[in-house]
C-alpha cells in the first residue's frame, strides 16, 4: 500500500499538532535497486477513491515502525480449522453485564456512560501501547555522517496466544521500517515483540512477544480480546476507541459509527467511518462497539479546519483471514548486513496510480536482472512484478528490503511474481529463489 503518514515523535508531541501533507507526485518513474534509497510513498487521502485538496491532512493513528517480525495459535473469534485453543494462561476479555441487552440500532434503550465505563475496564487489557526506536543515518552540514535517533509509537490489540508467544495485531505503517519494537501492557510494563507477518496492501501487521519475557502479574492482568462481527454494523451504532493517543498513554474515546463501506485511494479495501476521536498514536488500536467487541482497527483519520470526526477502522471481518494467515507465519528476527541475502534485481515501484493507468498488479515492476544472481537462476525475468515474498505483500521497493532483512544468504524464499500472458493480462506464479550475497 504506496501511502505516506505524518508520525508522531517525542518533538511533535510537545507541539501537539500535524503536519499538512498533499498528494504525493507518483514514484512508478524511480528506479532503485536492493540496498538502495527506497522510491516515493503516496500520502493517504479520504474520500471516494479521488484525490484529496491540498487542505486536507492525513494523519496516521499510529506510526512507522520497527522491523523484527510463527507456529499455530489461538485467535479469539476466529471461526478457521487452523487454530488451536489457548492454554488458558492468557484470560478472555469480559463482555457480559455490560450492556443491558439493548443497542443503538433498536428502540428499546441505550448505551450510558457507565455502561462505556464497564466496557472500557474489561477491554483495556487486551489493548497495547507500541513504542519503536529508530536509529538512522543522516548527513550533517559539513558532509560528515551522524546517527539520529527518533521515537514513534503506536498501539495493537491482543488477538490470541500460542504455546510460545502472545499475538498482536497491528497497522503494517505502525510497524514498516521500525528498528527496535516494545509493547507495553496495561500494567505499564513493557517487553520486545518481533514481527510475525506483514500485509502492506491492507496495513495490517501481526507481532509476537516470547511468553517466557512476560510477567506472571502481568499475564493475570492481560486479556485477549473479543472480536465482534462488523458485517453486522449499522450506521448510527456506538463506537468506543481505544489507543495510545499521542503517546501518552492508553485513552479512551466514543462516537459512533458514521459510515460503512467507505473508500480511500491508496488503501485496499473498504473502511468503516467513525467520529469517535482518533488521533496519532491510535493508529492499530481497538475501535469496540457497544458490546465491547472489536469491530475495527483504527487506521487513519481526515483532519482539516474544514473537516471534524472523520476517522477510519478496517473491519475486523474483512481482516480475520489476512491476520489467520500472517499469525501462522514464522517469528522474524533481522540477520546482520554482512550476511543478508539478496534477490539481485532492479526494480521500479507501481503504485496504485500507475498500476490504474497500465493496468497491471501493483508491487515491484523487475526491471533488470542482475546476471549469476539467484533471481536470474530462478527464472526471474525484466517485466515481471513482484507482489509477495514468503506470503506477505509486497507494495514498494523499500517493502520488499524490510522483509529481505530477515534471511541469509543461501535461505530459499517463496516470490510471488504477475506475469503478463499472451492475451496482455497478468497472472500469478509462485518462484523459489536461493538468495545471494551482494556483489
Amino acid at each position: 500500500m504506496d501511502q505516506e503518514y505524518t508520525y508522531h515523535t517525542e518533538e511533535e508531541q510537545k507541539k501537539a499538532e500535524t503536519d499538512v501533507l498533499e498528494p504525493a507526485e507518483t514514484a512508478s518513474g524511480a528506479r532503485d535497486a536492493e540496498g538502495g534509497a527506497a522510491g516515493q510513498k503516496e500520502a493517504p487521502v479520504g474520500g471516494k477513491k479521488k484525490k484529496v485538496p491540498r487542505w486536507v491532512k492525513i494523519c496516521c493513528l499510529g506510526m512507522a515502525f520497527g522491523l523484527v517480525t510463527g507456529t499455530t495459535f489461538q485467535v479469539a473469534n476466529f471461526a478457521t480449522g487452523k487454530i488451536l485453543g489457548t492454554t488458558g494462561t492468557v484470560k478472555q476479555a469480559k463482555t457480559t453485564g455490560t450492556v443491558s441487552n439493548t443497542t443503538l440500532t433498536t428502540s428499546k434503550g441505550s448505551v450510558t456512560s457507565s455502561d462505556i465505563a464497564e466496557i472500557t475496564k474489561s477491554a483495556m487489557p487486551s489493548v497495547v501501547s507500541i513504542t519503536n526506536l529508530t536509529v538512522q543515518q543522516v548527513q550533517d552540514f559539513f558532509g560528515g555522517v551522524r546517527e539520529q535517533k527518533s521515537t514513534a509509537v503506536g498501539s495493537g490489540i491482543i488477538i490470541g496466544q500460542n504455546e510460545k508467544e502472545l499475538l498482536i495485531v497491528t497497522n503494517n505503517h505502525v510497524i514498516e521500517g521500525s528498528g527496535n519494537l516494545t509493547v507495553s501492557f496495561i500494567d505499564e510494563e513493557s517487553v520486545e515483540a518481533n514481527i510475525k507477518g506483514t500485509d502492506a496492501n491492507r496495513d495490517l501487521a501481526v507481532l509476537a512477544v516470547d511468553l517466557s519475557q512476560i510477567k506472571s502479574s502481568t499475564m493475570d492482568q492481560i486479556a485477549v480480546a473479543t472480536l465482534g462481527d462488523s458485517s453486522k454494523l449499522q450506521v448510527g451504532e456506538t463506537t468506543i476507541a481505544i489507543g495510545n493517543a499521542l503517546g501518552y498513554g492508553q485513552s479512551v474515546t466514543t462516537g459512533i459509527v458514521s459510515a460503512l463501506n467507505r473508500e480511500l485511494e491508496g488503501f485496499d479495501g473498504k473502511l468503516i467511518q467513525t467520529d469517535a476521536a482518533i488521533n496519532p498514536g491510535n493508529s492499530g488500536g481497538a475501535l469496540l462497539n457497544a458490546k465491547g467487541e472489536v469491530i475495527g482497527i483504527n487506521t487513519i483519520k481526515v483532519a482539516t479546519d474544514q473537516v471534524e470526526g472523520m476517522g477510519y477502522a478496517i473491519p475486523i471481518s474483512d481482516a480475520q483471514d489476512i491476520i489467520t494467515n500472517l499469525m501462522n507465519q514464522e517469528t522474524k528476527t533481522k540477520v546482520t548486513a554482512s550476511e543478508r541475502g539478496y534477490l539481485g534485481i532492479q526494480g521500479v515501484d507501481v503504485n496504485e496510480e500507475s498500476a490504474k493507468m497500465y493496468n497491471i498488479p501493483t508491487g515491484v515492476y523487475v526491471s533488470e536482472v542482475i546476471s549469476g544472481s539467484g533471481a536470474e537462476k530462478a527464472g526471474l525475468e525484466k517485466g515481471m512484478i513482484i507482489t509477495k515474498l514468503e506470503g506477505s505483500s509486497v507494495s514498494n521497493m523499500q517493502t520488499l528490503k524490510e522483509q529481505l532483512q530477515y534471511y541469509k544468504a543461501g535461505d530459499t524464499v517463496k516470490v510471488t511474481v504477475s506475469v503478463q500472458g499472451k492475451d496482455g493480462g497478468y497472472g500469478e506464479k509462485e518462484v523459489s529463489v536461493t538468495l545471494t550475497e551482494q556483489n
